[in-house]
């Protein structure tokens, strides 16, 4: 391989990668796109889910009536789908750029410990558990901002 003797890493640029590193670019590259195919199927399937779960709760007697705990099911199948969503995303994006963008990662960390948050039953879980979980958003939500700010200079 040609390089310049000043530069070490000069070998090593992308232009210059041997059939080897190609062949195995290309089998993660092909991974990843098996990934975005079966994360839109779980995406389809987490859909039918809700309609599923709607469906089951609108004609459990009482008729047409939610209860709070229902509201709750719901608004949880509701959120799991969008998670999947943002984890297509950021599938997608991996594909495209070969970067993962942090951004993007702890906005969809967040959206998951809201989920958590919102379908959080205050009653059943233990007081460090509640503790552990806000801690964890304002880490997250503290990153985020930090990510977004340094995104912005």
């Amino acid at each position: 391989m040609a390089g310049r003797d000043d530069d070490p890493h000069s070998n090593f640029s992308a232009g210059q990668r041997d059939r080897l590193l190609n062949g195995l670019h290309a089998i993660i590259r092909q991974a990843v796109r098996a990934l975005s195919i079966l994360m839109v199927l779980v995406i389809l399937w987490g859909i039918v889910d809700v309609v599923w779960v709607l469906y089951q709760k609108l004609t459990a007697p009482p008729f047409l009536l939610l209860g709070i705990s229902d509201i709750f099911a719901i608004f949880g199948a509701f959120l799991v789908v969008l998670i999947a969503i943002e984890i297509f995303v950021n599938i997608s994006l991996y594909l495209r750029d070969d970067v993962i963008h942090v951004k993007l990662v702890v906005a969809t960390a967040l959206m998951a410990i809201a989920r958590k948050v919102i379908v959080l039953d205050f009653n059943t879980v233990e007081p460090a558990y509640v503790y552990a979980t806000a801690a964890t958003v304002l880490a997250l939500g503290i990153t985020y901002w930090l990510v977004s700010k340094q995104a912005r200079t």
